[in-house]
């Protein structure tokens, strides 16, 4: 199919998917439930006792929890029993390989309705969630991370064997139209509503290559298409792979970089790299595999992925209005720029694009916009507490002042808490660190969620006597801490020594 009849496709998405959300969420809350509660009574010879819709993201399928004497159960409602088709012969498919996906009880005659196993609360995407706020993942998290990347070969090679993939939805296979629809997705739907101006029949040659390079060699794995941490469940610590019914016939590297390369995840290229090495482990044990061919392959899935998101988020944000979806575009910009930091010959103008579209301005304000600033600042209590300038009214304010005073000897009268003897008598004392542990935990809750909503003021003052010893102390430590944790700009300030800076670690 030529360049020139893909944009139709584009375009038809822009007519045709919003009539269908809109259907869909005008469709009757009590029917959906009769219905699903009557598939509940057949399969378990009782009613549910009580029925809760669950929360939904992009999709058209609604949720809900039965509960009853029978069983718990999720009931889902999908307007397309085409995708609905798709889903139920996957994970009976899947379930009959011993792969850790939801079984489907019953459903419906016309498949818009059926139950499934209740898997429980936790998405990997909120059990990852300190780490992805803070850029800091902990051993726990890291193991869930290591666990879901290394069942993914499972699901595309042992999940592909004996796969009728003509079941699939919308299409049996990745292709060429795949691929194009993706690209003009991103170029209808986010590229031209920033504004950018470039020549469509250059971009258009570079697409044409990259539908060249991702489709060099044909695959008989599955894919599973949107494979990111939202779509993986956690129960009893073990992962559990949910909404898989856009899979497909294709490529290995797009679920990796899917994975690796979601926008929200924030994963360090250490952490990165780690769980790309525990993919290419557990895939041996199915195929041999030549990481340098295997790494030279996945750069261009990277690259591709990070386009149709950004279409995704595009056509969800900027036509259909969902803030959560723009709220994402930053974090996507922030990885298109890295991904760009390693050059990409093979589309010369498309890269060309994509540098000026990273520094647009709307994108580069929102990315100094959403760095916090957390003013930090030491003061005494006879001179009142520090107005915040900011005008958010102030924020935490801790006092220092039951802590041993190194004030009341007069050999500590001309030192300050950033002074080594006066730090040594209160760390020698012990019950600073015991405060400061206390404090650093709630200021740390504050400041990831402070990040997590694009906050950009947070302000911590520490008081004691004399505004000299102990808060000055605390504060210095406090600034060294956040450093070391967060991505946040700290501004210092130790109000009664006269003392303010943005705050600049001492080798």
């Amino acid at each position: 199919m030529s360049g020139n009849i893909e944009p139709l496709f584009a375009l038809h998405s822009l007519l045709v998917w919003p009539k269908r959300v809109s259907s869909h969420s005008q469709t009757n809350k009590k029917m959906i439930t009769d219905e699903l509660n009557g598939l509940y009574c057949t399969y378990t010879g009782v009613h549910a006792g009580k029925i809760t819709e669950l929360p939904s993201s992009g999709s058209n399928r609604r949720y809900f929890r039965l509960k009853g004497e029978g069983k718990d159960l999720i009931g889902v409602y999908g307007t397309s029993f085409e995708e609905n088709g798709a889903f139920i012969y996957a994970s009976d498919h899947f379930r009959k390989k011993q792969l850790p996906v939801p079984e489907v009880y019953i459903h419906s005659d016309d498949k818009r309705f059926y139950l499934q196993e209740d898997l429980g609360d936790t998405l990997l995407f909120d059990a990852i969630g300190k780490g992805r706020q803070t850029g800091h993942f902990d051993e726990n998290e890291r193991l869930l991370l290591r666990k879901t990347i290394a069942l993914l070969p499972s699901i595309q090679l042992a999940g592909a064997e004996g796969f009728d993939f003509s079941r699939c939805y919308p299409q049996p296979e990745f292709n060429r139209r795949s691929v194009l629809w993706d690209l003009n997705y991103f170029k209808y739907c986010f590229l031209k509503a920033t504004g950018l101006d470039f020549q469509e029949s250059r971009l258009e040659d570079d697409f044409q290559q990259m539908s060249e390079a991702l489709l060099c060699d044909a695959t008989e794995t599955f894919l599973y298409r949107d494979f990111q941490s939202r779509n993986v469940m956690i129960r009893d610590g073990e992962p559990w792979f949910i909404d898989f019914q856009g899979g497909c016939r294709g490529p290995l590297y797009y679920d990796v970089a899917s994975f690796l390369w979601q926008a929200k995840a924030n994963f360090t290229p250490e952490l990165r790299r780690e769980l790309l090495n525990e993919y290419m482990q557990a895939l041996n044990n199915f195929q041999t595999v030549d990481e340098t061919a295997f790494l030279g392959r996945l750069r261009h899935f990277v690259l591709f992925r990070s386009l149709q998101t950004l279409g995704a988020y595009g056509f969800r944000g900027y036509f259909e209005k969902k803030p959560h979806f723009m709220q994402s575009v930053p974090f996507a910009i922030a990885n298109l720029r890295t991904l760009l930091d390693e050059d990409y010959p093979e589309y010369p103008y498309l890269c060309t694009i994509l540098r000026r579209l990273t520094c647009l301005k709307q994108f580069t304000e929102s990315l100094h916009k959403s760095i916090l600033e957390v003013h930090i600042v030491s003061f005494a209590y006879k001179k009142g507490i520090p107005d915040d300038a900011s005008g958010n009214g102030g924020g935490f304010v801790f006092d220092c002042r039951a802590i041993n005073n190194p004030g009341k000897y007069e050999r500590y009268n001309h030192f300050t808490g950033l002074d080594e003897p006066v730090v040594r008598f209160l760390e020698e004392e012990g019950e600073i660190a015991a405060f400061l542990a206390h404090a650093y935990a709630m200021v740390d809750v504050s400041v990831a969620r402070y990040i997590r909503r694009g906050f950009t003021n947070l302000m911590v003052c520490f008081g004691c006597t004399g505004g000299q010893h102990r808060s000055v102390y605390s504060a210095q430590q406090l600034a060294g801490h956040l450093h070391k944790k967060f991505d946040v700009k700290i501004r210092l300030t130790h109000r009664e020594q006269n003392i303010e800076h943005f705050y600049d670690p001492i080798a």
